[in-house]
Formats: C-alpha cells, sequence, structure tokens
C-alpha cells in the first residue's frame, strides 16, 4: 500500500463518516455497494463495471490500458507481466472526472495489481482531488473476509443493518451446501482453471468454494495467488470435473478461449473430459469478483459437482458443457 496509509482498511486511520459520494474503482465493490442500496451514491465506476443492470449509463472514472479485448490469452499475459516488471500501471484514471465528483469515499483494493488502481496509485490520485476522501480497501482472501468487506462498507455508508442482513443470508446458504455435501460419500477431484494460456490454478476464495461445494482441487492455492501451473500436473491429477473459469471472462468468452485446451496433449484423456464432466462457466459473474455472488457461484459450482444432489436453479448462461 502507499506510504501514507495508516490502517489496513482505512487511508490515514481517520474516523469514518457516513458516505454520499462513492467512487468504486473494481467491480466487486460496485456489486456491494448496489447490493447495500447505494446505487443513488455511487457517482463513479470502471469500464469493467457491468452488473447490476441500474450502474449502466454511470461515469467511468477507470479504464484499461491495453487493449486487452483484441489480445489473446498468451498476449495479455505476455503485456500485463511486461508492464508490471516495468512498474507501470495497467489502468488510467480520469483525474479531472474525478476531481469533478469529489467523491468522499472510494472503494478499491490491494489484492491484484491486475483487478484494479491499488496502492501508491491511489495515493498519487489523492493529491490531485479538492479533498481528501475515505479510501477503503477490500483486500479478501476468503470468503469470510468477503463478508467482513460488506461489513465494512456497511458501516462507512450506514448500511450496517443491510450488510447483516446479506451476510446472515449468504451464511446460511453455504452452510446448507456444507450441510449436504458432507453427507455425501465421495468428493470429486477438480481443477478450476484461471487461465488458459499459460494454465493458472485458482487461488484465494474459490479453492474454499470447491471445498464448501464438496470437491477436492489440489492444484488450488486456497487464501493465496492464484499461479502458474505445469500441464503436466493438470494431468497428473486426472481431475474427474474441469471448470474453465478465466478471471475477467463472461460465459462465451471462456467458452470461445476453451477451444485451445483440445491441443493440449492428454486433454481427451482426462477423465473430466473423457465423461463429459468439463465446462466453462461465467467466471465474472461467480468467481472472478469477491462480492455478494459468490454465494450463488458456490451453489453452481455444487451443482456442477453432484447434480444429482443440487439443482442449479440460476441462468442458463452461468455454464456450458465443453464438448
Amino acid at each position: 500500500m502507499g506510504a501514507d496509509i495508516d490502517n489496513p482498511k482505512f487511508l490515514g486511520g481517520l474516523e469514518m463518516v457516513e458516505a454520499r459520494r462513492i467512487v468504486s474503482f473494481l467491480p466487486s465493490a460496485t456489486e456491494m455497494a448496489c447490493a447495500l442500496g447505494l446505487s443513488e451514491q455511487l457517482l463513479g465506476i470502471t469500464h469493467e463495471c457491468d452488473y447490476p443492470p441500474q450502474i449502466a449509463g454511470k461515469p467511468v472514472v477507470v479504464r484499461a490500458v491495453l487493449p486487452i479485448e483484441s489480445m489473446s490469452q498468451a498476449e495479455i499475459d505476455v503485456a500485463v507481466t511486461q508492464r508490471l516488471r516495468d512498474g507501470l500501471s495497467l489502468y488510467r484514471v480520469e483525474e479531472t472526472l474525478m476531481q469533478d465528483i469529489a467523491p468522499d469515499l472510494i472503494l478499491t483494493q490491494d489484492l491484484c495489481q491486475v483487478c484494479a488502481p491499488s496502492g501508491n496509485e491511489i495515493s498519487q490520485l489523492l493529491t490531485s482531488l479538492p479533498s481528501k476522501p475515505q479510501v477503503l480497501w477490500l483486500t479478501p482472501r476468503n470468503i469470510e473476509e468477503i463478508f467482513d468487506n460488506l461489513r465494512e462498507l456497511g458501516e462507512a455508508t450506514g448500511r450496517s443493518g443491510t450488510a447483516e442482513e446479506l451476510i446472515a443470508d449468504g451464511s446460511a446458504r453455504l452452510a446448507k451446501i456444507e450441510a449436504a455435501t458432507r453427507a455425501l460419500s465421495s468428493r470429486p477431484r477438480v481443477f478450476c482453471m484461471e487461465w488458459m494460456d499459460p494454465v493458472y490454478c485458482c487461488g484465494h476464495w474459490v479453492p474454499e468454494m470447491v471445498r464448501i461445494a464438496g470437491g477436492v482441487d489440489e492444484l488450488g492455492r486456497e487464501g493465496s495467488d492464484s499461479v502458474r501451473v505445469p500441464w503436466r500436473d493438470v494431468l497428473d491429477w486426472q481431475p474427474e470435473v474441469l471448470i474453465v473459469m478465466p478471471c475477467g471472462f463472461d460465459l462465451q468468452k471462456a467458452v470461445d478461449q476453451a477451444r485451445m485446451l483440445t491441443t493440449y496433449p492428454g486433454w481427451d484423456q482426462l477423465p473430466a473430459v473423457r465423461n463429459g464432466r468439463a465446462y466453462a462457466v461465467d467466471a465474472n459473474s461467480y468467481f472472478a469478483r469477491p462480492g455478494p455472488r459468490v454465494i450463488e457461484g458456490t451453489e453452481l459450482l455444487a451443482h456442477l459437482l453432484h447434480p444429482e444432489t443440487f439443482e442449479w436453479k440460476g441462468p442458463g448462461s452461468a455454464f456450458r458443457p465443453l464438448a
């Protein structure tokens, strides 16, 4: 984090006052704010914020530097790695627009430099604003910390009651899944692939979601960053269910990119592929963003891992089998 950040949650360690003019620097924070009924106070969002529908048309204060839409996964990986190695940001903040908005609360993170502006970028931005806003850092590594972030946002905006209701509902739904999977006789071997070229395992809260949903992903890194894994490790793990969830991709993009997997040696010999249990999912909606919809993501995983026990009641656009 920036050098003048004294409090692990709030910039400067100052006492929070109820925020009225909010800017979100990451999609999960936008979803949290709207879940708390703060869409009217949300005055600036990122180019990646696409949910819920009522945020359409809000001012975009953060844009990507790289033309990701026209790049392959391998090109994205190389370009991102190079910019981070050179100490360059992946985002451009619209400073003039931020000055016009004059936010009293900025929502951001310091978890992943690929996900949003963070750290020193925020400190530099603050020097250009007419007044110093509070900054709430949302940096969860597991589901409990996602709930903590929701609680902190509720406290910062006078919506603590709503936050606690959302947390209680989410906790109850997860507990119901966990109780049901605990009674099952088997837990399939799972591999959740967060990137395909090169291959990345899942990290942070996703392995926990798999565990709650009744699966085992030994290649995942629970509570830690996702990392590159050799394709040989995937072949050795022999996953019975394989889920393609590239970070930042919706379902159609995931399906399109997953076609490359058929060229990987041994792909068609994996148990998941042989048995028709390889899927692409809408990662943006249910897995990549640490917000309220990780609950639905866990319900989706439970259905994919144990379809005889769990029904999926969400949209059909959430997943698709890979032929």
